[in-house]
């Protein structure tokens, strides 16, 4: 299963950015979005159930981010709005076997390479 990330950059507070990620996969899969920051350890940011009939969000972006399907069934989105320089930091595409939606990174068995969201204040 191959995992690709896109659409980071260098965007100021406030503004937003949408990254994507493509993943061929069959169903009864959870999709996931980690970030990791220098120093810091990998952590959850937004999930969903690969029929979107759920998601879930770390209480640091509820409001602000939001988890989508593509039009594309292979497409994951992460809308990213009101971003702010706590955002900055290395995101990462995950899929893992599975209807719910692990928040841990040992819950996932593919991983993207990542891509870098950089928020200037």
């Amino acid at each position: 299963v191959e995992v690709v990330e896109t659409g980071g950059g260098l965007v100021q507070a406030g503004e937003s950015l949408r990254l994507s990620c493509v993943v061929h996969t069959g169903s009864n899969v959870a999709i996931a979005w980690f970030r990791q920051a220098p120093g810091k350890e990998r952590e959850f940011v937004a999930g969903i159930r690969w029929d979107g009939a759920s998601t879930s969000y770390a209480d640091s972006v509820q409001g602000r981010f939001t988890v989508s399907r593509g039009d594309d069934k292979n497409i994951i989105h992460l809308q990213m709005n009101n971003l702010k320089p706590e955002d900055t930091a290395e995101y990462f595409c995950a899929a893992a076997w599975t209807a719910i939606i692990p928040t841990a990174p040992v819950g996932y068995d593919y991983w993207g390479r990542g891509t870098q969201v950089t928020v200037s204040s």
